[in-house]
């Protein structure tokens, strides 16, 4: 399998780059933590154009999620990315900015009767919200719009992507989805999750590497010292061999590869494993500057448990995958 990027993919990535490197200082995170919604509205109108990659190949989507992930960019994006897969799996077209309300409190995406959907991400930034019910062998949906639905935040860890509990009673849940579009939709979506979670690792593994060239002690910058540089090299080999496992599967799902399922599994629990290593490695490199408010890395490292969290953590995944193995 060629995992080389073509000069279009090059051109993805470099542009989502700047576009981050331009709109997503740190600054503008600080002020969605506190606020979120308006500070980000120059950052959503520059995003709105490119949820059309929603709609065509993960591989290109998946490069273009990763830089959301290693800027943290806060803002509705990524939930209306999530909602897209989901409602074009019903032939619905969305023109607005969404979200997806389809968990129990498990917060995996099976789909279930009761009205009350958790850990619905950005559901007050949205003006939509895909509402899916029935259950996994006859998936419904319908989309509200997401001021008339009563929202309860939960609390967790990354405010800056913030997760409602949503009660959909009285909405009408009409259109069916074929089951096995259903699952495609929800490979596609654990596969953005993934991929955002590589960047945010990319993130971290970079900022790692950067103080560790910077902060002098003992006369000698500390990436001098051979214990912090054998930290450094197992998490890179944990971040590329997570990025192999995502990017297979990206491929896999264009190529409607026999594969597909169990790629999936593989690359949401690698990546998650991947952000929470080099979150790890990243705080104790910083050391006693990276656990203060005013640094900013406690953003990346929220951004990585709670990544690894949403659809299900690394062990939910390595479940699934078992399952599949011994199916097999």
């Amino acid at each position: 399998m060629d995992f080389t990027l073509t000069e279009e993919q090059h051109s993805v990535c470099e542009a989502a780059r700047e576009l981050f490197r331009a709109e997503c200082p740190l600054d503008l995170v600080r002020r969605a933590w506190d606020a979120p919604g308006g500070a980000t509205e120059s950052l959503d109108r520059h995003l709105l154009g490119w949820l059309e990659l929603g709609g065509g190949d993960l591989v290109d989507a998946s490069l273009f999620v990763e830089q959301v992930g290693r800027a943290v960019a806060p803002g509705p994006f990524f939930a209306s990315l999530l909602a897209t897969q989901v409602a074009r799996a019903a032939g619905i077209e969305l023109e607005r900015t969404a979200s997806v309300a389809v968990s129990a409190s498990d917060g995996i995406w099976n789909p279930h009767p009761d009205p009350v959907k958790h850990f619905v991400p950005c559901a007050r930034e949205v003006d939509a919200i895909v509402v899916v019910s029935g259950s996994r062998e006859a998936p419904r949906i319908s989309v509200a719009r997401a001021m008339e639905l009563p929202a309860a935040e939960v609390e967790q860890m990354d405010r800056l992507r913030r997760q409602y509990r949503v009660d959909t009673a009285g909405v009408p849940v009409d259109v069916p989805i074929d089951p096995v579009a259903w699952r495609h939709a929800v490979e596609r979506a654990l596969v953005l999750c993934a991929s955002e979670l590589i960047g945010v690792a990319r993130g971290l593994h970079e900022r790692s590497i950067a103080h560790a060239r910077e902060r002098v002690q003992f006369g000698r910058p500390i990436g001098a010292f051979q214990g912090l540089q054998w930290m450094l090299v197992d998490s890179a080999l944990e971040l590329e061999r997570a990025a192999a496992a995502v990017g297979y599967a990206s491929m896999c799902i264009d190529a409607d590869d026999a594969d597909r399922s169990r790629a999936v599994h593989v690359a949401k629990a690698e990546a998650g494993l991947a952000a929470r290593r080099c979150a790890r490695t990243s705080t104790q490199i910083h050391g006693g500057i990276g656990y203060t408010w005013e640094h900013g890395l406690h953003y990346w490292l929220r951004r990585a448990y709670a990544g690894d969290a949403f659809m299900g953590p690394a062990a939910y995944h390595h479940d699934r995958l078992a399952e599949l193995l011994f199916d097999a």
